[in-house]
């Protein structure tokens, strides 16, 4: 009985193997599908290697009608260029505006920065830094009054008033705005007297 019982073992697992044998078969012959699919929509596509990366850079259909002076900045391309394609090429023009990178999370970290060397009294080393947060994100307030500060201190008071100026026209009731009012009327009256003296 032992032996019956053994050979039956036996014999399931050699139909498992079997089963197991056909199966990657089978898989190899889809795997051979799915590479021969692959090579035909990669020459369907181009360059990409699957339909998945490729990006669609058509404008939207009512784009004309919605934003009618978008293509105004490269007008001039086709006069100054006539035969060029590429971004490269076209980067004389003056119709074409520049565009500056938008991530308020590197400005951050540059008035982070900023404000480290602010309070260590590197106040050339801070004002680089909240220039690079002004490159991304313009409208800046924080970037904008601590410049006008480092400014004040470096003894440049024309342009810490433009700062100043920069950061009320931003937040008009901020929680410095107090304290820039009194500056550029404290700035404004030492230009005054410096330029009576002379």
């Amino acid at each position: 009985m032992r032996i019956w019982i053994c050979i039956g073992l036996l014999l399931a697992c050699l139909a498992v193997w079997c089963g197991a044998q056909q199966d990657s078969n089978g898989g190899n012959q889809s795997s051979q599908a799915d590479q021969q699919k692959s090579r035909q929509r990669s020459a369907e596509a181009g360059e990409s290697s699957s339909r998945d990366t490729r990006i669609d850079i058509s404008p939207p259909k009512d784009d004309a009608k919605n934003h009618p002076n978008s293509g105004t900045g490269l007008s001039g391309a086709s006069s100054t260029f006539p035969n060029s394609k590429s971004p490269e090429d076209m980067t004389n023009l003056t119709d074409v505006q520049e565009m500056h990178p938008w991530n308020p999370y590197r400005a951050a970290k540059d008035d982070e920065v900023g404000d480290y060397y602010l309070k260590q009294g590197n106040y050339k080393g801070a004002l680089a830094r909240y220039q690079d947060a002004l490159i991304y994100k313009d409208n800046d307030a924080v970037a904008n009054f601590r410049m006008a500060q480092c400014y004040e201190k470096l003894h440049q008071p024309e342009d810490a008033i433009t700062h100043y100026k920069e950061y009320l026209k931003i937040l008009p009731d901020g929680p410095f705005a107090k304290h820039a009012k009194k500056a550029i009327e404290k700035l404004e009256t030492e230009a005054k007297r410096t330029s009576a003296e002379k």
